[in-house]
Order: C-alpha cells, then sequence, then structure tokens
C-alpha cells in the first residue's frame, strides 16, 4: 500500500530529486524501490524506513524524533541549496526577460515578426547539447525552453500592440 499524496501547500526544495535521463523532472513523484516518497520531511509528512514501519510509510510529526538528527541536518543542508538555486533562477530568468523585452521592443521599432523560428531552432539545439553535457534530460530542457519561448513571443506580441498603438497616439 503506498501513502497518499501529503495535502496543503509544497514547501519549497520538497520535491523529488531529478535522477537524469528519463527520470522524473520537478515536482514530479517518482516510485523510489517500490515505494512511493513525498520526502515532506520538515513539515512532518515524511517517509522513512525504521524495524517499527515499513519503507515509505508516513511519519507522524511526533515520530521526527525517531529520525536521526544527522539526516535531519542533511536535508536541512540540501534543501538550502535547494532554495538558493531556485532564487538563482528566478534572477536569472529575470534578467533573460529583461533583454529579451529590449529584443521586443527593438523588433516592434523595426517592424520585424515576435517569433524568429530559425532563431529558436538553434537555440533548441544548442540548449539540448548543454543538458546532455551537464547530465539534464535534453527533454526537459526543450520544454523548459519552449515554455519561456512561448512566453517571449507572447510579450513580444504585446510589445508590437502597445509600440503601434504609441506611434497612432504620436501621429
Amino acid at each position: 500500500m503506498t501513502a497518499p499524496p501529503p495535502s496543503g501547500p509544497a514547501r519549497a526544495g520538497s520535491e523529488t530529486p531529478h535522477r537524469g535521463r528519463g527520470g522524473p523532472g520537478p515536482g514530479a513523484e517518482a516510485p523510489r524501490r517500490g515505494t512511493e516518497r513525498w520526502g515532506k520531511v520538515l513539515s512532518g509528512d515524511m517517509t522513512h524506513s525504521t524495524s517499527d514501519h515499513t519503507a515509505g510509510q508516513p511519519v507522524t510529526p511526533g515520530e521526527t524524533e525517531a529520525i536521526d538528527p544527522a539526516v535531519l541536518d542533511e536535508l536541512t543542508r540540501l534543501r538550502d541549496s535547494i532554495d538558493n538555486i531556485d532564487a538563482a533562477v528566478v534572477h536569472m530568468l529575470a534578467e533573460r526577460f529583461k533583454c529579451t523585452q529590449q529584443v521586443g521592443h527593438l523588433k516592434a521599432a523595426h517592424r520585424l515578426p515576435p517569433a524568429d523560428p530559425a532563431r529558436e531552432a538553434r537555440q533548441i539545439t544548442r540548449l539540448r547539447q548543454l543538458a546532455e553535457s551537464a547530465k539534464l534530460d535534453p527533454g526537459f530542457a526543450e520544454k523548459l525552453l519552449n515554455f519561456i519561448i512561448a512566453e517571449v513571443i507572447r510579450h513580444h506580441e504585446t510589445i508590437a500592440r502597445s509600440d503601434k498603438g504609441s506611434e497612432g497616439a504620436l501621429r
């Protein structure tokens, strides 16, 4: 029998780790050695394997004392690293979108189309190669880039419409 999914808001950094090619991505709940891992140690919704519990069974909040403090310390250290990486990813995306906003204004000013399929194809090829060398699932990297590209194109279309409205107001 498997444990039900935890209820309530997810804690940052509590996702199942990506296990490389073909493995589940962020936020995926994947079987691990025949058990479901819900991994919410610090919130009390955690799984463990000891002689008095079956592997994969949820541990109640009062049972956290049974967990080796070194394990809890390591989980905290790893989750703190995940939180820092998540913050860096958000800041890097913000910087990327600042650049793409400038590209959108430049395209609008020169009446260029919001999308550039040839550039997008080159970027996808490049990112898949980077993902492979970083031991990240290239399919995941491509999906992420496609999501980002779609958002960039949406921004460029919005910029083009607003720049056209500004031109009309100036005339």
